[in-house]
């Protein structure tokens, strides 16, 4: 039995905000130096529309950023300038994460990550307020403060994580208060926001803390996945996914939207695991969950990013593997991933959403329009593992008065832009070379294919095949 879904055209639709383009995630700064990683952040920006990129790392001791030398205090911010140059230069802006700790203000020798992050609170804060205060004035002074003014300025990672902070939460407050201080004092309309935290958490206390300190929050900003807190320790990806209600993440937008008010809302970290190396990373699986879930939130944050845009990555070891699971959009070798192919969707749909009636356990639906040319009618199939999921027959009933000239359908799913199986049929090579790189872009891009419109009075009706973890997006050309 088909599901159906209606929607009229001809009804005014509400704003359609693109809260995916906003911001991509990265793993560390340093890699914003390769070439390749430049390249596909060209890509990613031309194709997708990204606007800014995150990063850690910014001030660790490998970007030399400020270290302390025969008892002297060294300042060195050409290595950052080169990377905000690539990103001015491409019309991009920096999301910037003020972290780790660079040695010269550590407080101990805790680390995280193969590259050896320091996450200790700074041993003298002003001196981290000074180097704050320094950054921020340098890159005003190059770069103006117009466009400074249009980046973002987060304090610190994950603060509420044993492994990425060793102080409590009053050290991470105090923190932020001398930072955004700082920020602050050299211009006030600069961006400055947090806390930054993992799985929600923290985010009424600082509020509380900044409203009574009266401290600057332009916008909050934490992360989440939906392993969060879920299953049991040991239990594997999938097993704590199965645990997972569907809505997880949008229920938890929700009570952040209530928790916020009107400030801005950030998500500078999600995905569909927080599991470095998860097979459904690369697979049409992520596609169909990220399809979704940007779609569900668009009305309710300002800034969802996805982390992260590419598997130029290593914050274990760097794994020359071209499909090892990993966040990226698009492999190590810029081949794009059934997940990026879905943001790709994204970007081209317009900003006006229409009303959708119809529901189904796994099938979601969405229609937007751009302007009076087309509309774009959109359904995704999904469930998490171990959850139960099938092939659905999808009715679109659309009511209009304009009629339809033609219509085609983009796919996502296990036969389309699957460069992972393609990858696989391969014999999964270990290292590719060009043929072979050539080979799975080809399979990667979106084709769109011609389908069949059925005209009644009042509109027309589309019907879709949707397997299991499936993105379908139909343009309908209106006369």
């Amino acid at each position: 039995m088909p599901t159906t879904f209606t929607t009229r055209l001809d009804t005014p639709g509400g704003e359609l905000a693109h809260v995916w383009s906003h911001t991509v995630g990265s793993g560390r700064a340093l890699l914003a130096l390769r070439a390749d990683w430049q390249a596909q952040m060209r890509k990613t920006h031309v194709e997708l529309g990204v606007g800014h990129v995150r990063f850690h790392g910014l001030l660790n001791d490998e970007m030399c950023t400020y270290l302390i030398e025969c008892d002297k205090d060294l300042y060195s911010f050409f290595n950052a300038d080169q990377i905000f140059d690539f990103l001015v230069s491409i019309g991009m802006k920096p999301f910037v994460e003020l972290s780790f700790m660079p040695t010269a203000l550590q407080t101990g020798g805790d680390i995280v990550f193969f590259y050896r992050a320091n996450v200790t609170p700074p041993r003298d804060y002003a001196k981290w307020a000074d180097l704050v205060t320094r950054l921020v004035k340098h890159w005003v002074e190059r770069y103006g403060a117009d466009e400074v003014r249009s980046w973002y300025f987060e304090v610190w990672n994950e603060p509420d994580l044993d492994a990425f902070w060793k102080g409590k939460q009053a050290d991470y407050f105090k923190l932020y208060q001398y930072t955004a201080n700082a920020i602050k004092g050299v211009d006030a309309q600069i961006r400055v926001g947090g806390p930054a935290t993992a799985n929600d958490e923290w985010v009424p206390d600082f509020l509380q803390f900044c409203d009574g300190n009266k401290l600057p929050v332009d916008f909050v900003s934490t992360h989440h996945y939906p392993t969060d807190s879920l299953g049991k320790p040991g239990d594997d990806t999938a097993t704590q996914l199965s645990d997972a209600p569907r809505d997880v993440l949008i229920q938890r937008v929700r009570k952040m939207r209530q928790t916020v008010g009107d400030r801005k809302l950030c998500y500078t970290e999600w995905n569909s695991s927080s599991n470095p190396f998860f097979e459904f990373h690369d697979q049409p699986y992520a596609a169909a969950f990220l399809f979704k879930n940007m779609l569900d939130v668009a009305d309710l944050v300002h800034c969802y990013s996805w982390w992260t845009f590419s598997d130029i990555f290593e914050e274990n070891y760097f794994s020359s593997t071209p499909f090892h699971g990993s966040f990226g959009l698009q492999t190590i070798h810029g081949v794009a991933k059934p997940s990026y192919r879905a943001m790709q969707l994204l970007h081209g749909l317009g900003h006006s959403r229409l009303p959708v009636q119809g529901t189904h356990p796994t099938v979601d639906a969405w229609a937007v329009r751009a302007d009076d040319t087309h509309v774009d009618l959109l359904a995704t199939n999904h469930a998490f593992p171990r959850h139960a999921i099938a092939n659905e027959a999808v009715t679109w009933h659309v009511q209009s008065s304009r009629k339809p000239v033609r219509a085609s359908v983009q796919r996502v799913d296990d036969e389309h832009c699957n460069s992972r199986q393609a990858w696989v049929d391969m014999g999964s090579p270990d290292y590719l070379d060009a043929r072979q790189v050539a080979e799975l872009d080809e399979v990667s891009q979106l084709k769109p294919e011609s389908v069949a419109i059925v005209s009644h009075d009042g509109g027309f009706d589309i019907q879709l095949n949707l397997p299991p973890h499936a993105i379908a997006a139909v343009r309908v050309e209106l006369a």
